[in-house]
């Protein structure tokens, strides 16, 4: 099992509440690329990721993909549609080779009526979630999409980045270690792809970022923080 991410369902759950929900499910492995829910189905099923990241995406009625969210190791995905009975609200899709815990949807509501406390950690998870989208939706109000890319640089930079050289005076480099493409950034930030590839080579032009294939470099993290002041 990879590190979990801090505060996700699984790390929050005690040893015995663990050993409780893996005695229900069985492990299945997603290549990367590969679907493990689809917006509308009415699979009866819940997943817990133990291992690679993966993207929970809508599409926009335009055309392409908006990305809702990416979701690391001991994240609970898919708990809506077991909980409310109702078809998947998003697309999740492997972003790596990922392993997960898949527990039928019956079963995952018998864990919760015999472990209460888990309960209440899903209602914290859920409330994150809604502040999130609710500080993501008044972005478009406050920040153009040069902005609201660099909002996204500094998330992905302060969860996924790892020290990279000697960074710029005053600053710190690090390099971004989850491979989004363009489009999948455009989705997210609400802009289009050539909004996208605009706002990078501003901050490229700043010093602040660099890019390359595969490659995402953050210069200078305190100066791209408040470049969205």
């Amino acid at each position: 099992m990879s590190a979990l991410e801090p505060g996700s369902f699984l790390a929050e759950l005690t040893p015995a509440e663990r050993a409780d929900l893996e005695a229900r499910g069985h492990v299945r492995a997603f290549e990367r690329g590969e679907a493990l829910f689809v917006e509308g189905d009415r699979s009866g099923w819940v997943a817990v990721l133990l291992k690679g990241r993966v993207k929970a995406f809508t599409y926009r009625e335009q055309g392409g993909e908006a990305l809702l969210a990416v979701r690391e190791p001991g994240a609970l995905l898919g708990e809506l549609a077991a909980i409310d009975g109702l078809p998947r609200s998003a697309t999740v899709e492997a972003l790596e080779p990922v392993r997960a815990l898949a527990v039928p949807s019956k079963d995952f509501t018998k864990f919760l009526e015999a472990n209460g406390r888990a309960s209440l950690i899903i209602m914290r998870t859920l409330c994150e979630r809604w502040r999130d989208a609710d500080r993501k939706r008044a972005e478009f109000g406050m920040f153009d999409a040069t902005g609201r890319v660099a909002q996204r640089l500094v998330e992905l930079a302060e969860r996924f980045g790892v020290p990279y050289g000697s960074g710029q005076p005053g600053g710190e480099s690090v390099r971004i270690t989850l491979n989004l493409s363009q489009e999948e950034l455009a989705g997210w930030v609400g802009a289009s792809r050539e909004a996208v590839s605009k706002a990078l080579r501003h901050l490229r032009g700043h010093g602040l970022i660099e890019t390359g294939r595969r490659r995402l470099i953050v210069h200078d993290l305190q100066a791209l923080r408040q470049h969205v002041r």
